[in-house]
């Protein structure tokens, strides 16, 4: 009876350990969850990514960028309008986290041999760096999400090489789209049109060429993509912009549109912009900006009907200005809205959900750049009053469209200018070099309404058009950057003490490197 029961223990324990085995040697597979997949595909990753550039660009316009290139005036909580500026957290955080992704896209779809898919994250990932670092100054960047190889504390770059690095990944983005077969599946921007792609990669260059014109001369880089638009696609028409189109159903109706009534009454007409606005009877005064309360006008009024506030005016003063000097006549009701286009749904019941959309570049800014590189004879090709003029109409011709497509058909129908706009002094392209200059900066400011942080860049550049501080400004001049968010003091300290110590004081009036007095 025992040698039996000895058998028995033997062979269960035999039994035993060869489960063991065969369990180990399965353990892998058998432990993987088909819920959880260890790597996302690219497609999954790619809307996300987008969406979330679209929305921090979207959010740095209404809330720092419109105020502090006085398009639009505060009336109440006026500190961004004063330049009582802090450490901005934003872009810094929220584009670092989608770049993590975005390299998950390089790294994934490079093995898998999908140029398409790499292509399209290295545009991406050069609008980003552009913006952070036009907004920062120095950033990590070849050291940056890079925690997979340990490295938790990224050294921070200098702009210099961050501009080298974002202009190489453009090239490289232009030369590998459309060598591979895979659809880009995900693709919200452009629908995974590939040679919208590849015009965006090299009007995003043309811009970033400029962008550090003063530092590194760009004729050779602007004048290989001009002389060649076979193998350097650019942008030919507003068909082309890179401009994010928003859906009917929540979460993807424009930044504005679900806002609060408050949030969204608290920016007003900027009396700096509607100066230039009505000084030339440009007509983008209607689709940008609504008639007072007081006018009794509707969704359109006279001229007389839009009145402005005064940038950096005090809480006090701001919420009670009135546009008369008439204390009687003064308050919200007496100074214009920012144009219903943009409104919220509770602002107005002829908002619209999908009208506005979120922009990342336009045809108008590309042939800005154009005029503007043609008058400073950093290229050849073409004629600067043709790519000046380009730049206004093309303006004018997108919010008309887009107005149609809001439903907003009474505004879209006077926006065109008459004919006499472009013989004006201030808009013809006739004068000095110096003239035609600030005659090009003028308008290109003037279309940049609501696109990201562009209209600041640029400003920092050119210095058009005249910007000043108001009257209860914390500093005397505008802000020429960001401070570094203080997660970023705090955590990556000795860095970012090195990026000060190059750069200059953390301080919303250290210049960054491109730009120079």
């Amino acid at each position: 009876m025992k040698a039996i029961y000895n058998k028995l223990i033997h062979g269960l324990s035999f039994c035993l350990l060869l489960a063991m085995v065969s369990c180990d040697k399965d353990f892998e597979e058998v432990n993987k969850n088909p819920n959880s997949p260890e790597q996302v595909p690219s497609s999954l990753l790619l809307p996300n990514i987008i969406r979330n550039a679209a929305s921090e660009s979207a959010g740095q316009a209404w809330g720092i960028g419109n105020v502090v290139m006085q398009y639009t005036a505060k009336i109440q909580f006026t500190n961004e309008d004063r330049y009582n500026w802090g450490p901005e957290g934003d872009p810094y955080n929220i584009y670092y986290n989608s770049l993590r992704d975005v390299n998950n896209v390089i790294e994934i779809s490079g093995e898998l041999g999908e140029n398409n898919y790499v292509g399209v994250a290295l545009v991406v990932k050069s609008l980003m760096y552009a913006f952070m670092t036009d907004a920062y100054g120095n950033l990590p960047y070849t050291e940056a999400t890079s925690a997979k190889e340990e490295i938790n504390y990224p050294k921070f770059d200098s702009q210099e090489v961050i501009y080298e690095g974002i202009i190489q990944d453009l090239e490289l983005a232009n030369e590998i789209l459309g060598t591979s077969t895979e659809s880009v599946d995900g693709d919200i921007l452009f629908q995974g049109d590939l040679m919208k792609w590849k015009k965006f990669a090299n009007s995003l260059r043309l811009r970033a060429l400029l962008r550090i014109s003063d530092k590194k001369d760009p004729t050779a880089g602007m004048q290989e993509i001009v002389s060649n638009p076979t193998q350097f696609p650019i942008f030919e028409g507003n068909e082309d912009n890179a401009a994010l189109q928003h859906l009917q159903d929540v979460p993807n109706q424009h930044a504005l549109y679900t806002t609060r009534s408050g949030s969204f009454d608290e920016y007003r007409l900027s009396t700096t912009v509607e100066s230039y606005l009505k000084g030339m009877k440009d007509n983008r005064l209607y689709a940008y900006f609504q008639p007072t309360n007081n006018s009794g006008a509707g969704l359109i009024g006279e001229e007389e009907d839009y009145a402005g506030v005064p940038n950096g005016l005090a809480d006090e003063d701001a919420v009670g200005y009135s546009p008369t000097g008439d204390p009687e006549l003064g308050g919200s009701n007496h100074i214009s809205r920012v144009g219903v286009f943009f409104s919220c749904l509770a602002c107005s019941d002829d908002a619209s959900p999908i009208g506005y959309q979120s922009l990342f570049m336009t045809y108008s800014e590309v042939q800005f750049i154009l005029a503007e590189a043609k008058e400073k004879g950093y290229i050849e090709t073409g004629d600067a009053a043709t790519y000046y003029e380009n730049g206004i109409r093309s303006s004018f011709d997108y919010y008309e469209s887009r107005l149609r497509v809001a439903n907003l058909g009474e505004i879209a129908d006077v926006l065109q200018p008459e004919e006499s706009y472009f013989t004006q002094n201030s808009v013809e392209y006739s004068g000095s070099s110096e003239e035609k200059l600030e005659k090009i900066g003028t308008q290109k400011w003037l279309s940049l309404f609501f696109n990201g942080l562009e209209g600041w860049f640029d400003w920092r550049r050119t210095g058009i058009p005249e910007i000043n501080p108001g009257p209860a400004a914390y500093i005397s001049t505008v802000p020429v950057r960001f401070m570094y968010p203080t997660g970023v003091q705090a955590l990556n300290k000795q860095n970012y003490l090195d990026a000060v110590a190059a750069q200059g004081e953390d301080r919303i009036t250290t210049r960054v490197w491109w730009d120079v007095e």
